[in-house]
């Protein structure tokens, strides 16, 4: 019989820094991104723990003297402190070189683009929106070079926005800005940048925001959904077919370990279905939601307001409660993704 998911912080804390020294012990040195990997995205669902319990649970690691950071010039990288010299040196030269490769800034924009297309696919060949932004000749030659990027207009019934969307979607008089995201980190509600850009976007423009990512945590749907965010997570990142050696480094298990990786900029079924079916069921409705939210949302995009009270505010008036009475309580206070229901 499974062992049952621990349910207090300190139990999750302590299953993630024992799955942590289990992993080291056969990796013998990994990034932050391939524990993540590892520990929150795969193993059995009743041991998955969350990146920012895991991020705990490597500070404490760290704290007790079992665990050592070693800081490069990609990031940090971790190993056992009992770990033989040695073997980290051996490991880092073997595993550093591909790891570098996937944060190369050319890549990375290449990467982003692969996401971007898949969408514009999606988007081409439904029929219930109207959407701005393409991309052009994708057909005149390989992913090995960017295609032209025809991004929307900035400007919307005379609100300019602080930046470009990726798209734009219209659906009778409802109107929503797409941010497509095809990195590893998770995206959360309090720390993600790429959050901020999409509110700060939107509610500038008077848009219903969407966010189409990899992994989004699921306080971000706590907390954004009801306040009118649309999100979509993909399960994968695509690499371009171009870097096919570099997609099947950082997948091989016993390297990066990044098993979500796929090849291509074509839709997989799961995004037809949000593009083709759900994104235009929901729009009507969480246009209702940003309505009933965007002040909040726009200050907390603006600075105005910090995270703690926004979270706070908005899960009072969703109740129907004093938003005003403090103390706002943190995020570390409703981490169950039953707190908002």
């Amino acid at each position: 019989m499974p062992m049952p998911m621990p349910v207090s912080r300190p139990e999750r804390i302590a299953l993630g820094k024992q799955r942590v020294r289990n992993i080291l012990r056969k990796h013998v040195a990994s990034t932050m991104r391939t524990l993540e990997q590892k520990i929150s995205d795969a193993g059995p669902s009743n041991q998955r723990i969350d990146p920012h319990l895991l991020t705990t649970a490597l500070l404490e690691l760290e704290q007790e003297k079992k665990l050592v950071r070693l800081q490069r010039v990609g990031g940090p990288w971790f190993c056992l402190a009992q770990t033989n010299t040695q073997d980290v040196t051996s490991r880092l030269q073997l595993l550093e070189p591909i790891h570098t490769a996937t944060i190369n800034g050319e890549f990375l924009t290449r990467l982003g683009q692969s996401l971007e297309i898949a969408v514009f696919k999606a988007l081409r060949t439904q029929t219930s929106l109207r959407f701005f932004g393409s991309f052009r000749d994708l057909e005149e030659h390989d992913d090995d070079l960017l295609y032209p990027h025809d991004e929307p207009p900035k400007t919307v019934s005379g609100c300019t926005m602080p930046g470009k969307l990726d798209f734009m979607v219209l659906r009778g008089p409802v109107m929503a800005g797409i941010e497509i995201k095809n990195t590893r980190p998770w995206i959360y509600p309090d720390t993600s940048g790429d959050v901020i850009a999409l509110l700060r976007k939107c509610c500038a423009a008077d848009l219903v925001p969407v966010l189409i990512a990899r992994r989004i945590h699921y306080s971000t749907y706590s907390v954004l959904s009801h306040c009118g965010v649309i999100l979509h997570q993909t399960y994968n990142q695509l690499y371009p077919r171009s870097d096919a050696t570099l997609a099947a480094q950082a997948r091989d298990k016993d390297l990066l370990g990044y098993h979500d990786v796929r090849l291509g900029n074509e839709p997989d079924s799961r995004l037809i279905k949000f593009i083709h079916t759900n994104l235009p069921a929901l729009l009507e409705s969480f246009r209702e939601r940003f309505e009933r939210f965007k002040d909040l949302l726009s200050k907390y995009a603006q600075g105005e307001m910090r995270y703690k009270e926004f979270a706070g505010r908005s899960k009072r008036r969703l109740r129907g409660e004093d938003e005003d009475l403090p103390p706002f309580e943190g995020p570390e206070e409703w981490e169950t993704p039953d707190d908002w229901m």
